[in-house]
């Protein structure tokens, strides 16, 4: 069995020196190639509804197809300086309650924290816009290798939507914010470790449940946060989305999962365990903390005592950990998981609403498309 050194590639998961050490080496590279090899799976068996609770979400994807270049206000105006400012409460500064003598932050102006605060909001969409590409590449590759035709017709539908969340969120960036960041190095390990396994479940785990689950989670979160109109309409599309994706994923797996046996229901506990720290590292966002001249390190060990930064990052697997287990990776065969679980501070929320049953609640709030008056 694999130790936690042989998973991620340390003993200690809170590591910040190992963390630190894995840095994005193509920042200025338009492209990127992973190699891979996986089966493509014909099915000749073409009866539709075989699996019904796949059909009904395949219809209700038809349905609630939306265009990111009409259905959405892109002449809103933007100010990015008063946005960071109203989500901040009018008050560009540090939380009173954090003591910043003799830190960096101590000298920062209104100014600085502004602009701290635009920077944050790039990188942050910026991840969302890698993220959602690499959802993009998945999906297209579940409609090749899975093997039953109700679910390479919903995850065509879901090729469509990841093309549109990409567009969506390039465009935002480029016409009402001020600049792109890099793909982060832990999303790209990430996003490369999916790619690279040829196990048509493995990519459902790491993209639908894993990665799909948190970035609903952080939707969630930045649209209470937001005041901005634009944004929060977009991400209340893209939400509604998302939802309907990571049920594909459980409605998916869980069958497929009862059929394993002990060590190959290991390998996908393990693999949810690297997935889960690779995404939590992601959201240390250093690249923002050295674009602002400041010392990585000594910033990240400041702000990872902040209570609210502790709380986002946990709040992130609200969603991941119900899911997990859902599928029954959470207590099989020694709960290997749940402890890892416990380790990384998150298994409070395995009790909460899973994303099948948070659909039918987006299902019954909105109707069958998403609402276009928020």
């Amino acid at each position: 069995m694999a130790s936690t050194e042989d998973i991620i590639g340390r003993s200690d998961i809170n590591d910040l020196e190992a963390i630190l050490s894995i840095t994005n080496k193509d920042v200025d590279a338009l492209v990127s190639h992973v190699k891979s090899e996986y089966d493509t799976i014909f099915t000749w068996d073409y009866e539709k509804g075989s699996r019904p609770k796949l059909n009904r979400l395949y219809e209700k994807a038809k349905d609630s197809m939306w265009n990111g270049e009409t259905d959405l206000p892109w002449e809103t105006e933007v100010d990015q300086e008063a946005v960071v400012l109203a989500n901040a409460g009018g008050v560009a500064g540090a939380n009173p309650e954090m003591d910043i003598t003799g830190t960096p932050f101590e000298k920062f102006s209104e100014k600085d924290w502004i602009q701290l605060g635009i920077e944050s909001q790039n990188w942050t969409l910026s991840q969302f816009m890698h993220g959602e590409q690499g959802a993009l590449i998945c999906t297209a590759r579940i409609v090749e290798n899975v093997p039953w035709i109700d679910a390479k017709y919903y995850a065509a539908t879901q090729v469509m939507d990841e093309a549109r969340h990409v567009e969506v969120f390039a465009k935002y960036l480029d016409t009402k914010l001020s600049g792109h960041y890099p793909i982060n190095a832990h999303l790209k390990l990430l996003l490369d470790d999916i790619i690279q396994d040829n196990r048509w479940d493995m990519t459902y785990l790491g993209m639908q449940i894993m990665v799909e689950g948190l970035a609903l989670a952080a939707f969630g979160f930045i649209h209470q946060l937001t005041t901005e109109p634009l944004l929060k309409q977009l991400l209340r599309y893209v939400m509604s989305d998302e939802a309907r994706h990571v049920a594909f994923g459980v409605l998916s797996l869980q069958d497929y999962y009862q059929e394993l046996d002990q060590a190959e229901i290991r390998e996908r506990q393990e693999f949810a365990f690297e997935a889960a720290v690779r995404m939590r590292d992601r959201f240390l966002q250093q690249e923002v903390w050295d674009r602002m001249g400041l010392n990585v390190k000594d910033v990240i060990a400041l702000t990872q005592q902040a209570p609210e930064r502790q709380m986002f990052q946990q709040m992130l697997f609200s969603k991941i950990v119900p899911n997990c287990k859902k599928l029954g990776l959470l207590d099989a065969g020694d709960a290997w998981l749940r402890r890892r679980f416990e380790e990384l501070g998150v298994i409070q929320f395995e009790d909460w609403a899973d994303t099948g049953e948070e659909y039918e609640m987006f299902q019954l709030a909105d109707g069958e498309l998403p609402t276009k008056t928020a």
